[in-house]
C-alpha cells in the first residue's frame, strides 16, 4: 500500500517562490564590481529572476541549455542561480582562477550557449572568446553606464538592458525533479576537469541538509556571508539555504581581503560566514594587526582543507567565534560532514573538545560513509584505523558528465580519495589524500597532522608536507614552509617544535623555506607541484 500524499517535484524555483511569499522583505546586500554597495529584497530578486527566465527565452536557448557564468558573489549572479535553473536550463559556474585554455576547454565540453560575466573578468573573456566553439552570446553583468567603451568581443550584450526589456511576469514551469539544475567541474589538478551535474532533487535535498541545526545551522535569525565563491560548488549551498530559511544574505563581490571582509561583517551584522583556511588567515592577520574585534559574528564554517588548530584557537579563544569544521567535495554537492559536538561532549575537558573539533565531523543525514582497506575490506570505526573514505547518498555523483573517467562507483559507493579514521561516535578525521599520503617503511604518515603542527609555530605563515624519496625508507616527510614577515626561523628550531607532539619517527627529515606555496583554483595547496619541484631533493638522512 502506498501513502496518500501529494506528489510535488523538488525544484530550485520552489525556494524562490517560498522566499518571496514568506520573507520577501529580507535583505540581500552586495558589494558590486562597480565599487558601491547594492541592497534589495528577496521579493525584488524574485522579480528580476523571472526577468532572467524571460530573457533566456527570448534568446531562443535550446531545452536544458547550459548557461555559463563567470562572476563573483553578487546579486546578479544570484538572479542567474534561480532564473536559469528555474526556467529548466542548466547553470554552469566557471572558475575564473583556472587557466584560460582550461576554461575554454570546459565551456566547450559543457556546450555552453551563452556566458554571463562580471566586468573584472573582461580581459579573461577576451582571451577565451576566440577559442570557444559553442558560446554564441557574451553578456556583461552591468548597466549601460559601465559597459566597456571598447571590447574585442563582437556583439557584447548588456545585462541590465536585456533585463529591462524582459517582463517580470513568468510562471515557473513544473518538470521532473531529476532534471539537471547546475553544473560544476572538479578542480582538475591532474588531467582534465570532470563535470558534476546536479539535479533539482539533489540540490533541494542538499539544501535541507545544509540548514539542519547539526549541519551548518542556517536560520532566519542569521546574516550569512558566504566567502566561499558562488563559482565553486554553489557556495556550499548557502545561497539556496538563505532563500529557504529567510536569512539576510551578504555577498562580498571581489573584495576578499581581510579589510574588506571585516568591514562587511561589522556594517551588515554578519553572524555566520564560510570559507577556506587561506581566506581566514588573511582576515585574522588584518584583525590582529589593527586590534579589531567581531561584534556580531559568532560562527565560521571552515572547509576546503583542514583548519589548523592554531586558527581554531584564535577564532574561539580570542574572538569568541565558534569554528565549525566541515568536509565535502564537488562530487558531494558539496556537504558530507559537519563537526557539531554532541551534548555530552560539551562537558569534556578543553583539550578533548579541541581534539574532536579538529576532526571533519559526523555525516549529515543523507550521507552514508565507510572506510576500506587496500583490498576493499571495510575497516572498524575505532578512531585509529585508517582507510580510504567511501560515501553514498542522494546528492552524491553517480557518474561524470559524458561518462568521463569511466565507471565511478565501487559497488555503489563513491571513492573520495581521502584517507581517514572514523571514531566510535561517527566523527571522521581526514589524515591525508590518498595521493598525498607518505608511506615510510611500509607505514603511513599523515601529512595534514605535520602541517597543522608547523602552522601552530608563531613564525610560520603556511606549511605543506610532502613525500621525499629515501633509499632506505622509500619515502620520508619533507616540510615546505613560508615564513611570516620578519620571523627568525631555522630548520633546527622548527624540527625541535615537533618534539613531544608526535611519534618521533613521524618528524620531518628536512625543512625547506619558500616564498610561496602554489594554490589551486579553490585555495587548496597544490602538493603535486611541490612534489615535482622537490622530486630531486636530497634529505640529510639519505
Amino acid at each position: 500500500m502506498n501513502g496518500l500524499m501529494m506528489q510535488r517535484s523538488l525544484l530550485v524555483s520552489s525556494l524562490l517562490v517560498h522566499a518571496e511569499r514568506h520573507h520577501g522583505e529580507q535583505q540581500i546586500v552586495s558589494r558590486r564590481v562597480e565599487g558601491d554597495i547594492h541592497r534589495y529584497s528577496f521579493r525584488a530578486m524574485a522579480a528580476r529572476a523571472r526577468r532572467v527566465a524571460n530573457m533566456l527565452g527570448a534568446m531562443g536557448l535550446s531545452e536544458g541549455a547550459r548557461v555559463g557564468t563567470l562572476a563573483w558573489n553578487g546579486y546578479r549572479h544570484l538572479e542567474l542561480y534561480y532564473g536559469v535553473s528555474g526556467a529548466g536550463h542548466v547553470l554552469h559556474t566557471l572558475n575564473p582562477r583556472l587557466h584560460p585554455d582550461q576554461m575554454a576547454w570546459i565551456a566547450d565540453h559543457a556546450e555552453d550557449e551563452v556566458l554571463f560575466f562580471d566586468l573584472s573578468f573582461l580581459p579573461l573573456i577576451e582571451a577565451i572568446a576566440p577559442k570557444v566553439k559553442t558560446i554564441k552570446r557574451f553578456v556583461a553583468l552591468t548597466d549601460r553606464a559601465h559597459m566597456p567603451a571598447a571590447s574585442k568581443i563582437d556583439g557584447l550584450l548588456c545585462y541590465e538592458e536585456l533585463l529591462e526589456a524582459a517582463s517580470d511576469q513568468y510562471d515557473w514551469p513544473e518538470f521532473d525533479e531529476n532534471r539537471a539544475s547546475s553544473l560544476c567541474y572538479t578542480s582538475g589538478t591532474t588531467g582534465n576537469p570532470k563535470g558534476v551535474l546536479y539535479s533539482h532533487r539533489s540540490t533541494l535535498l542538499h539544501t535541507y541538509a545544509v540548514a539542519l541545526p547539526d549541519s551548518l545551522n542556517c536560520s532566519g535569525r542569521d546574516t550569512i556571508l558566504p566567502v566561499v565563491p558562488m563559482f565553486h560548488v554553489n557556495a556550499w549551498g548557502l545561497p539556496y539555504a538563505a532563500c529557504m530559511v529567510g536569512a539576510k544574505l551578504v555577498l562580498p563581490g571581489p573584495g576578499l581581503d581581510g579589510k574588506s571582509l571585516h568591514e562587511l561583517f561589522e556594517t551588515e551584522g554578519v553572524t555566520v560566514s564560510a570559507g577556506v583556511p587561506t581566506v581566514w588567515q588573511g582576515l585574522l592577520s588584518h584583525v590582529d594587526a589593527n586590534n579589531l574585534k567581531f561584534s556580531t559574528m559568532r560562527r565560521t564554517i571552515i572547509g576546503g582543507s583542514a583548519c589548523p588548530p592554531a586558527m581554531m584557537r584564535a577564532f574561539q579563544e580570542k574572538y569568541a567565534v565558534e569554528v565549525l569544521h566541515a568536509w565535502g567535495m564537488t562530487e558531494i554537492s558539496p556537504l558530507g560532514t559537519s563537526c557539531v559536538l554532541k551534548r555530552h561532549q560539551l562537558e569534556l575537558p578543553e583539550a578533548e573538545r579541541y581534539a574532536i573539533q579538529a576532526k571533519q565531523g559526523r555525516a549529515v543525514f543523507g550521507v552514508d560513509m565507510k572506510i576500506v582497506g587496500e583490498q576493499g575490506e571495510e575497516l572498524p570505526w575505532d578512531g585509529k584505523t585508517s582507510g580510504e573514505l567511501l560515501v553514498r547518498g542522494p546528492w552524491i555523483v553517480s557518474q561524470y558528465l559524458r561518462g568521463d573517467g569511466g565507471e565511478v562507483l565501487v559497488d555503489g559507493w563513491f571513492p573520495t580519495g581521502d584517507v581517514c579514521t572514523i571514531d566510535a561516535e561517527g566523527f571522521m578525521h581526514i589524515t591525508d589524500r590518498a595521493k598525498d599520503v607518505i608511506k615510510s617503511g611500509g607505514e603511513w604518515i599523515g601529512s595534514i597532522d605535520l602541517e597543522n603542527i608547523a602552522m601552530a609555530h608563531p613564525g610560520v605563515a603556511m606549511a605543506a608536507c610532502i613525500a621525499a624519496k629515501h633509499p632506505k625508507w622509500d619515502e620520508r616527510p619533507l616540510l615546505v614552509v613560508v615564513k611570516k614577515p620578519g620571523a627568525e626561523l631555522t630548520r633546527e628550531s622548527l624540527l625541535t617544535f615537533y618534539e613531544g607532539k608526535i611519534a618521533k619517527w613521524w618528524t620531518p627529515d628536512d625543512v625547506v623555506f619558500v616564498e610561496a606555496i602554489p594554490l589551486g583554483a579553490t585555495g587548496k595547496m597544490l602538493k603535486h607541484r611541490l612534489r615535482e619541484q622537490f622530486r630531486d631533493h636530497q634529505l640529510p638522512t639519505a
